[in-house]
């Protein structure tokens, strides 16, 4: 074979080596939590090969109690962050140039609990609660749309929550606020007694959550890396719900090793339930989903309760280009 025989044998092998053999892009994603089954898509985006797939060697930073995930984002540090619908609001007036890629859940995780046989029955039944064991951030945000959406709901009975929930179990006319797959399962863990759970999403409270977040400059710069991500973490979570997720559970407990298995069933357990990551939109359209419809709709309830001022240009935080394509939906199983 001459030396010209062999270079066009060699490009030709070069051209059809399988992507997973090829120079991966390398990107960071940063959580807004310690690791848990709330993140298992991207872990098992991960675990499965999914990101290498896409040509990405993806490297997970789980947040935490001192975790500054957003603010890494923010400084260039972090390529995509696990953001929110009111902080990527929060960035248009204050000039922070964010941009929500996708909305991995549908449904916003955040509950209030009640004690059972204690006369809860509906949402509405929650104002006569002897107290509102609520975080500030809670107190700040979705109680004033509490306030305006149901009758009774007073700020004298605003008891702040120090994420320990002794005082609610002690207290039977209390109310206090909780994440659907962890304070449910805690206090039932602990006490023997299940509390009556109540979704703010299904009360009408519909903030996206558990999005994906990039920084504008950059996702300018790195529209495929973008796209490539969104899609495999798309396939990730699919996988996950539906699929063999004990790899992905192994690296969430490698990450966190205080997790348990007990705790990542009962959360898969709820998300399907609630419906948490496919419903609404999601459901015909695929995970991850957004319209511009229900951007629109959730600012302006907050600016309505003052959480937001008007006159934002509220479109500035989000792209919906790269979702609602039903990527992904025949892996339903």
């Amino acid at each position: 074979m001459n030396k010209a025989s062999i270079a066009f044998a060699a490009i030709v092998a070069v051209a059809t080596l399988p992507a997973a053999a090829m120079a991966l892009d390398k990107v960071s994603f940063g959580t807004n939590w310690l690791a848990q089954a709330e993140h298992g898509g991207y872990y098992q985006a991960v675990a499965d090969g999914t990101y290498a797939k896409y040509g990405l060697e993806v490297t997970i930073r789980q947040g935490g109690p001192q975790g500054a995930n957003r603010s890494l984002l923010v400084g260039g540090q972090i390529d995509f962050y696990m953001g929110g619908t009111a902080l990527a609001l929060d960035a248009v007036p204050a000039g922070i140039p964010t941009l929500t890629l996708a909305s991995i859940f549908q449904k916003d995780p955040q509950i209030l609990m009640a004690h059972p046989d204690q006369g809860f029955d509906t949402f509405a039944d929650l104002a006569k609660a002897s107290k509102y064991i609520l975080s500030k951030d809670g107190y700040t945000s979705y109680f004033p749309w509490m306030q305006k959406a149901y009758e009774g709901f007073v700020d004298e009975k605003y008891e702040p929550y120090t994420f320990n929930p002794a005082p609610f179990i002690a207290n039977k006319t209390a109310i206090q606020q909780g994440y659907l797959t962890s304070e449910p399962f805690a206090i039932q863990r602990e006490t023997g007694w299940e509390p009556k759970v109540f979704l703010l999403a299904d009360a009408g409270y519909e903030p996206y959550s558990t999005t994906i977040e990039v920084m504008k400059p950059w996702y300018d710069k790195n529209p495929d890396v973008a796209k490539r991500f969104v899609e495999a973490t798309i396939i990730g979570w699919y996988n996950y719900l539906y699929g063999d997720n004990a790899a992905a559970n192994a690296l969430i407990k490698k990450d966190n090793p205080e997790m348990t298995d007990d705790q990542i069933v009962y959360g898969i357990s709820k998300m399907k339930e609630y419906g948490i990551v496919i419903s609404g939109d999601a459901e015909d359209k695929g995970i991850g989903c957004m319209t511009d419809e229900r951007w629109k709709t959730y600012y302006e309830s907050m600016v309505a309760v003052g959480r937001f001022a008007p006159g934002i240009d509220y479109t500035q935080a989000y792209t919906t280009d790269l979702v609602c394509k039903g990527l992904g939906k025949d892996l339903v199983k």
